[in-house]
């Protein structure tokens, strides 16, 4: 490994990364920037911290991710919708969105035409409940993070107490849709060191100080390949990556978990155009 390398050519490029840790056998190793002070977009890594709160309600016993979306949405939305679409939506199960792999939803639940995004998400026609093809879209998350509530009450009081609290990460931001779910898709903010949290905690199989958080079973099922995908494959809202996975947002907010290796990166940055130059750079000094 050859950090000092790393660290010269995010300097030398003039790359805009907030910070990097750098964590061997579960020990932080190497460090860079802000890490600790400052909290960040992490954008779409947001869905990693939701499949935390899914998997520790499916251990409970709260939720079943073979059942159909459709039992779990507020009844007053789905009576609004037809027949018609109510069977379509009834084909798709918290798995099959969890894996994004329903194709033909539009990107993000918004239009000029609704304010609400529940009912812009309920009124999409295009998506093929038939058809199993990855296809990555913010809406699959959002009415995973709406489902949930109807079994845990508010998600983000579900995720702030059950994860956030018991791994130390304080003052974390967060947003909610207009009709006031935890937009489960987007929208956090977290220190790199608040990431590297949640990453660790993925690396020790659930566990955080002798607590069980989250069984092992879920974190195995969630990083395995549950959809192939050109990038290699994808779990419940986590990324292979490797021989592991990896946490990721849009612009560079990554964290790589590599337990085989022994080893996890941390990075967020704001890099809308080079963020695969980053990502070159870590594999060719740090893996």
């Amino acid at each position: 490994m050859d950090f000092d390398a790393f660290k010269n050519d995010i300097i030398s490029n003039n790359w805009k990364v907030h910070g990097v840790e750098v964590y061997e056998d579960g020990i932080l190793s190497h460090s860079f920037g802000d890490t600790c002070e400052t909290r960040f977009p992490i954008y779409s890594a947001t869905k990693s911290i939701l499949s935390i709160a899914v998997g520790i309600a499916e251990d409970r016993g709260l939720i079943n991710l073979n059942e159909s979306v459709l039992e779990f949405l507020p009844k007053n939305f789905v009576q609004e919708i037809s027949e018609t679409q109510q069977q379509k939506f009834k084909q798709l199960s918290l798995h099959r969105l969890m894996t994004m792999s329903v194709p033909g939803f539009p990107f993000r639940p918004v239009s000029e035409d609704s304010d609400s995004y529940l009912r812009f998400s309920l009124s999409c026609k295009d998506f093929k409940p038939e058809e199993i093809t990855f296809d990555y879209s913010n809406i699959p998350a959002y009415l995973v993070g709406v489902a949930l509530s109807h079994v845990v009450g508010d998600v983000w009081e579900f995720i702030d107490t059950n994860i956030l609290t018991p791994l130390g990460i304080t003052d974390a931001e967060y947003t909610r849709c207009p009709d006031g779910f935890f937009y489960g898709a987007s929208g956090m903010s977290l220190r790199v060191n608040d990431l590297s949290r949640i990453g660790m905690l993925l690396y020790n199989g659930g566990v955080c100080e002798g607590t069980q958080i989250i069984s092992k079973q879920y974190i195995d099922r969630a990083t395995s390949v549950q959809q192939m995908n050109r990038e290699g494959g994808y779990g419940y809202f986590i990324w292979k990556y490797l021989d592991g996975f990896s946490i990721n947002g849009k612009w560079g907010q990554k964290c790589y978990i590599l337990p085989n290796s022994k080893l996890m990166i941390t990075f967020l940055s704001d890099m809308p155009d080079n963020s695969n130059l980053l990502k070159a750079s870590m594999e060719k000094h740090i893996i």
